[in-house]
């Protein structure tokens, strides 16, 4: 595996809820995105072994967009998320803290084209962009 970085956050709401939050499109794009100058207006979403995704990422302003997209390689459901995006391994791990609390701890490779604390922030940013919507649920 290539150097990577993980980060974490723990949320507020049982494992069944946190899973669906991260898993189903109408709430991906409701937190997919780094910072408020920036949204994810579309996704789609096929989270088993073999499936995959994409998330449109635009700027507000229109001035910039790509799509965020990769292939599942393992899925089980409500405990495991890997994947890949080219050539880069992602993993996410969903540990249950309590009965009300779920902890998601994400680790990815990083890329050469932004540093790695830029990355590591981003990255984050989106986990407690993630943990807000799940929580406000």
């Amino acid at each position: 595996m290539a150097e990577s970085i993980t980060v974490s956050v723990n949320v507020s709401v049982a494992l069944e809820q946190a899973w669906q939050t991260w898993t189903q499109p109408e709430h991906i794009t409701q937190w997919n995105f780094a910072s408020d100058t920036w949204e994810c207006p579309t996704a789609t979403n096929n989270p088993v072994t073999g499936g995959d995704f994409s998330y449109r990422m635009a700027a507000k302003d229109g001035g910039f967009a790509f799509d965020f997209a990769g292939v599942y390689t393992q899925v089980i459901p409500l405990e495991l998320i890997e994947f890949m995006m080219g050539n880069r391994a992602v993993q996410i791990k969903f540990e249950i803290v309590s009965s009300l609390e779920t902890r998601l701890i994400e680790t990815f490779e990083i890329e050469d084209i932004n540093s790695s604390e830029q990355q590591r922030s981003g990255w984050q940013a989106i986990l407690e962009n993630y943990k807000r919507h799940a929580e406000s649920l």
